[in-house]
């Protein structure tokens, strides 16, 4: 993405001759940069942020897109829920290991913490409708396992929630709520 920053450099370059460290603190040029850099790190922060809320989507499809079938074929309803309890309890193994190094009578620490409540929050989904890819759809099934990992990549895919009992209902991306 072109930086406001970096358009203003130049044009500032350009109008001095390559003096610009030499310009007035207050000066109008001087004031345009700040403001463009200013608004490039609100740029990156907004960026970031979305970023980090999007990567446990992002690792979920990742997940189910590495358990595809060798031959693509949509999957029967007791496979996919398979395929998510053992989503739900890849952290089972990290968290048994900070539970053993943990001395007795000291409490968890932050990362025990964290997956417990990682754990306890992804029950909860699978609960009320596990979100994911349509593993019985054959042409979501080829187009998850051509992705390459971009958010941007996953609007044509079909979603689902799968309950726990059972129940599989279309769903959307973005996943929003209990969509």
């Amino acid at each position: 993405m072109p930086s406001s920053l970096n358009k203003v450099q130049k044009h500032v370059n350009k109008k001095k001759g390559h003096k610009s460290n030499a310009l007035h603190e207050n000066s109008r040029d001087a004031q345009r940069l700040r403001r463009a850099g200013a608004r490039d790190e609100r740029v990156a922060k907004v960026t970031a942020t979305r970023e980090k809320a999007n990567r446990p989507w992002l690792e979920r499809v990742e997940f189910f897109q590495s358990k595809l079938p060798e031959t693509l074929h949509p999957l029967e309803l007791e496979k996919i829920k398979e395929l998510v309890e053992e989503f739900l309890s890849r952290h089972n193994e990290e968290l048994a290991q900070l539970k053993a190094e943990r001395r007795p009578g000291r409490p968890p620490s932050n990362r025990q913490t964290l997956l417990e409540q990682q754990i306890k929050q992804d029950a909860l989904e699978y609960e009320g409708g596990f979100w994911m890819p349509n593993m019985q759809d054959e042409e979501t099934l080829m187009n998850i396992e051509k992705w390459a990992g971009e958010w941007m990549a996953l609007a044509p895919l079909r979603f689902v929630r799968v309950v726990k009992d059972g129940e599989v209902k279309e769903s959307q991306f973005p996943p929003r709520g209990a969509s």
